[in-house]
């Protein structure tokens, strides 16, 4: 998964953290994995795996 911060500040939010984890645990008995969720900003990505939020 991905999606942008107009902001410019890549870091997840409370609700991005929360949201994912939803999504997850959703989309697993469907047969889907979620690998990563990328947040592009003005100021780069953050990795919601490579953080350890996932």
């Amino acid at each position: 998964m991905a999606h942008n911060h107009p902001s410019g500040d890549p870091t997840p939010s409370r609700a991005d953290i929360e949201m994912t984890k939803l999504i997850i645990e959703t989309a697993k008995p469907l047969g889907i994995a979620v690998h990563d969720h990328i947040i592009i900003g003005k100021k780069g990505h953050a990795s919601m795996k490579g953080l350890l939020l996932i």
